[in-house]
């Protein structure tokens, strides 16, 4: 469903980001897509092992955003007064991108699926697991720092 290669891009998109100082709700919006993508991708080899247990992804899913989230709030990455966003306290920057990001991620996979539907099961072109999310991601992101630049979030 979700590839490996699709991870370890959007997980270097999420460190390339923070490094070169882009702002957190961009950064989080790749970390949203990155959790996602590890959440698939751990379903996906459950399954391939025939691993099952009661709540199987509602806890797998638990577990990843908790396991990806509360080490920012640990290590005082996420949580700080000055990285709310919309004055809300609980609402931090890299939150409110990892949620966003979770949900175009989402909508990425779903897209791929529609599209090889339409196209008997084949990918319409060459990489495409790969190419819909990083361009959904890539997109959101422009859209995010204008929104950013002109309302000064």
């Amino acid at each position: 469903m979700v590839c490996p290669i699709c991870t370890l891009a959007v997980a270097g998109g999420v460190g390339l980001l923070r490094t070169v100082g882009i702002d957190d709700v961009i950064t989080g919006l790749w970390y949203g897509a990155l959790i996602v993508s590890s959440i698939v991708w751990f379903i996906d080899y459950l399954n391939r092992k025939s691993i099952q247990f009661l709540f199987r992804k509602i806890l797998v899913i638990a577990v990843f955003y908790t396991a990806f989230i509360w080490p920012l709030y640990r290590w005082n990455i996420m949580g700080k007064p000055e990285n709310i966003i919309f004055g809300v306290s609980w609402l931090d920057r890299i939150l409110f991108g990892a949620i966003i990001g979770t949900f175009i991620f989402i909508f990425a996979i779903l897209s791929d699926i529609y599209l090889r539907k339409i196209n008997e099961n084949k990918p319409i072109i060459k990489y495409q697991k790969v190419l819909i999310p990083l361009v959904f991601l890539t997109i959101a992101s422009i859209i995010i720092h204008l929104l950013i630049k002109i309302f000064g979030w």
